[in-house]
């Protein structure tokens, strides 16, 4: 089924209508629709999956809200989202169907993807890991000197890497005794400290790659096979501490690993969506897969509510519509992440990959140019750093950038005061966001400086923050394993709102292809017993600077 768009987005009348909505709240105070609605916050908040999303603090009115679900409609998001969970092909460019959330399907015991029906081997996988965790942990599953495995090498790069990298460090409460490492760049320096910390005797090394050739992931599985055979191991007992989430079986086979020891992966998962599948074994060994299955349950009850909820009361479109209207009504270029909660430090980078690698694209799902702004560039950090550093910026620079605050309404590791004060932070940062400081405020704080007029003036001024800056706050009881997979499912699919709404194909990466097959041929100029130096002018000076291995001519 085609569920692509006949009326291009900035045709549709609720575009034209948005349009004219924005310059109705040019003059919208946030401050004075606080005041004036004691209900707001109510009224703009709904709740999924056990997280909470205030959405109040946005630059919005019920109007502005009915535009936007009309441009949904208008769009056939519901149509486009139903044929994703459907399993029809909606990654035109490759083909493909994009099944992620049929990996987390609990309810379902058919569902035909590309002539097949995928359930009975995603319970298979998920068998098992299941047992292969439970070896481990056991220490039945030993090394070959017969000793229990105190550590893993997860080896990866991008989604296979990224994933389960901010899941482990998110679920550190819920870890058992296997310590993580991951290494993805190819930078010789990223493996070599990792390995100066591990025993060969007791450590798993874990490689993940569908092709089983990604350039980056070869070279560091490669090097860390290297390694445990100058150790005093066997190439013979390569099978006993390597294991590969692969589609390429021979190719892992041949490299030492046991068939036994490779789960698959399929084409339906794209690699920034795949911590669900095997790609998530390192989760399963860090915190054991009694957690992975809750990470799993709790992205299964953001995808209900995703499929199930009016588009009015449905968490990710509210969100994914809210960023399609800053990033085209408003020009806001990039959105920031922060999240007030240390072990969900490295999300930001997570959604960073998921939001721009899905929407970066300059065509739409035909291959015409887009006619719009589309994917913002994510950043973000911890808090209550950044309060310290680029928080200046987001209350007082020039440009709007929208802000999702995320807390847990209690912590991990309660210390005194401490999550008491870093909730204040959160809840204060959304609030000077919103209500700014105004040319009064600012003198009156100044009052009894001794100040001369002019000066009293002059430094107000530099003291005035213009607010109605907008900011969501997503709300948690607590960091859980639930918790922790609806949220990223929640961002998921509030990536898939936004290309649906623009007709762009969020499951491709072409732009990713470009730099490895360039990387490909400069790599063999570095290398050659003779380089041609058969690319431009730069690129051939760098090389040359690379082969001497000196700066001196």
């Amino acid at each position: 089924m085609d569920t692509t768009m006949t009326t291009p987005l900035t045709q549709q009348p609720a575009w034209q209508a948005l349009l004219q909505q924005r310059q109705a709240l040019e003059s919208q105070s946030l401050r004075q629709a606080f005041a004036d609605d004691p209900d707001r916050a109510e009224r703009y908040q709904v709740q999924a999956a056990e997280l909470l999303l205030d959405y109040s603090k946005n630059r919005i009115d019920d109007a502005t809200l009915a535009h936007l679900f009309d441009l949904a409609r208008g769009a056939q998001l519901e149509q486009q989202r139903d044929a994703m969970f459907r399993g029809d092909i909606i990654n035109r460019t490759e083909g493909r169907a994009v099944l992620h959330t049929a990996l987390r399907n609990s309810r379902q015991d058919t569902l035909q993807a590309e002539g097949a029906n995928v359930i009975p081997e995603i319970n298979q996988t998920l068998a098992k890991m299941k047992a292969f965790v439970e070896e481990v942990h056991s220490g039945q599953r030993t090394g070959y000197t017969g000793k229990a495995f105190t550590d893993v090498i997860a080896i990866g790069i991008g989604g296979s890497f990224l994933g389960p990298k901010v899941a482990t460090e998110a679920l550190r409460p819920y870890a058992k005794s296997l310590r993580l490492h991951y290494v993805a760049n190819v930078d010789g320096t990223s493996l070599v400290e990792k390995l100066k910390k591990v025993d060969p005797e007791t450590t798993l090394v874990l490689m993940s790659s569908k092709s089983f050739t990604t350039q980056e992931t070869l070279a560091n599985t490669e090097s860390a096979r290297d390694w445990f055979l100058q150790s005093g191991a066997s190439q013979q007992d390569v099978a006993a501490h390597f294991v590969a989430v692969s589609s390429n079986v021979p190719a892992a086979v041949e490299f030492g690993i046991s068939a036994d020891n490779i789960f698959p992966m399929w084409d339906w998962v794209g690699g920034r969506y795949s911590l669900w599948s095997a790609i998530g074994l390192p989760i399963a060994l860090a915190v054991g897969f009694d957690h992975f299955e809750q990470l799993l349950r709790g992205a299964e009850a953001m995808d209900s509510h995703f499929l199930e909820a009016p588009l009015e009361q449905n968490m990710p479109v509210i969100m994914g519509m809210l960023s399609l209207w800053y990033s085209n009504f408003f020009d806001a270029q990039s959105q920031v992440i922060l999240t007030y909660d240390h072990y969900l430090r490295g999300l930001p980078a997570y959604i960073q990959q998921l939001d721009m690698e899905s929407n970066g694209k300059s065509v739409d799902d035909a291959g015409n140019p887009v006619a719009h702004s589309t994917g913002p560039v994510i950043w973000g950090g911890e808090g209550t750093n950044g309060q310290h550093a680029y928080h200046q910026l987001l209350h007082q620079g020039t440009a709007i950038i929208p802000a999702d605050f995320i807390l847990p309404l209690s912590s991990h590791n309660p210390l005194g005061r401490h999550h008491n004060m870093l909730a204040a932070n959160c809840l204060a940062q959304a609030q000077a966001l919103m209500q700014g400081k105004n040319l009064d405020e600012a003198k009156a704080e100044l009052a009894g400086k001794a100040l001369s007029e002019a000066d009293l003036d002059r430094l107000a001024r530099h003291k005035v923050m213009p607010g109605n800056r907008p900011s969501n706050t997503l709300v948690m009881e607590q960091l859980t394993p639930a918790t922790l997979g609806a949220l990223i499912a929640l961002y998921e699919h509030r990536t898939f709102v936004q290309g649906a709404l623009w007709n762009i194909n969020s499951f491709d990466q072409w732009g990713v292809e470009l730099g490895k097959v360039l990387g490909n041929a400069v790599l063999a100029e570095i290398e050659a017993e003779s380089a041609s130096y058969a690319q431009d002018s730069s690129t051939n000076g760098l090389i040359k600077l690379l082969r001497q291995g000196s700066l001196k001519a």
